[in-house]
C-alpha cells in the first residue's frame, strides 16, 4: 500500500515522502496513529500544494536576507569604548554589543549570527561576518573609536 509520511518514521521514511509500505503496517500502525495518509490523488496534489508552498516560503526568506545582507554591507556600525594607549581597550566589543547596536539602528540580527572569533579589543574599522540566512553571508564594517 502506497502511503504519505505525515511525520518522521525512524527506518520507514522522512515527512512528505511517499513510500509503499505492507498492507498490515500501514492499517494497524501508521493510519490510526496519524503518522501516515494512503497515496490517493486528492492526498498526492495536496502534499504537491505544501511542496509549493513551502518552496515560495524558502525563497521569500532568503530574498528577506539578501537584502538585509546588503544593508547590513552598506552600514558602517559605530561603537564607542574606553581605550588606553596604543589604542587597546579596556574590555572589549562583543557580538552582543555589536547586535544591540545594530537594533538600534532598526536592523533586527540575533548576536548569535555575528561570527565573531573573539572579542574585539582594538581601535579602528574591523570586519566582521554575519550570518543571515544558511545560504547567505554578509560582511558588516565595525568601526570601534573612544569616548
Amino acid at each position: 500500500m502506497k502511503v504519505i509520511f505525515i511525520k518522521d518514521v525512524k527506518g520507514q521514511g522522512k515527512k512528505g515522502q511517499v513510500k509503499e509500505v505492507s498492507e498490515g503496517y500501514a492499517q494497524n500502525f501508521l493510519l490510526p496513529r496519524g503518522i501516515a495518509r494512503p497515496a490517493t490523488d486528492g492526498n498526492m496534489k495536496t502534499l504537491d500544494n505544501q511542496k509549493a508552498a513551502e518552496d515560495r516560503r524558502k525563497q521569500e526568506e532568503k530574498a528577506e536576507a539578501e537584502a538585509l545582507a546588503k544593508k547590513l554591507e552598506a552600514e558602517v556600525t559605530e561603537l564607542k569604548a574606553k581605550a588606553g594607549e596604543g589604542g587597546r581597550l579596556f574590555g572589549a566589543i562583543t557580538s552582543k554589543q555589536i547586535a544591540e547596536a545594530l537594533a538600534a539602528k532598526g536592523l533586527k540580527v540575533d548576536k548569535r549570527k555575528i561570527e565573531l572569533d573573539e572579542p574585539i579589543r582594538t581601535l579602528g574599522v574591523t570586519q566582521v561576518s554575519v550570518k543571515v540566512h544558511p545560504e547567505v553571508k554578509a560582511t558588516l564594517k565595525v568601526q570601534v573609536t573612544e569616548e
